[in-house]
């Protein structure tokens, strides 16, 4: 993940990486950050929050990270709750405080 950071420091501009690695959504309206959550990648939720806080204010990493809700309007708090997943939860709020 580091490499592809690298690389997109180098040939992106401050708002290609935010709106286009960041906050960009996928057809069910689901960033990285959420479809990490979902998948239980707790590693690759740390690095995006890493990256994001880099990149967004702390209103964005609210608004688009913690409380972003996807197509059928659930969080990754929502998914990672449905799904008995107690490390993303703890990842979750750990991040959030």
């Amino acid at each position: 993940m580091q490499e592809i950071w690298e690389l997109a420091k180098e040939r992106l501009t401050t708002e290609e990486i935010k709106n286009e690695m960041l906050l960009r959504t996928d057809y069910d309206g689901r960033n990285a950050w959420y479809i990490a959550a979902h998948g239980g990648n707790v590693d690759a939720m740390r690095e995006i929050w890493d990256l994001a806080k880099e990149r967004l204010t702390t209103e964005e990493i609210k608004n688009e990270m913690l409380l972003h809700t996807e197509g059928e309007r659930r969080k990754a708090w929502h998914i990672a709750a449905f799904e008995g997943k107690v490390d993303v939860m703890q990842e979750i709020w750990k991040l959030a405080k």
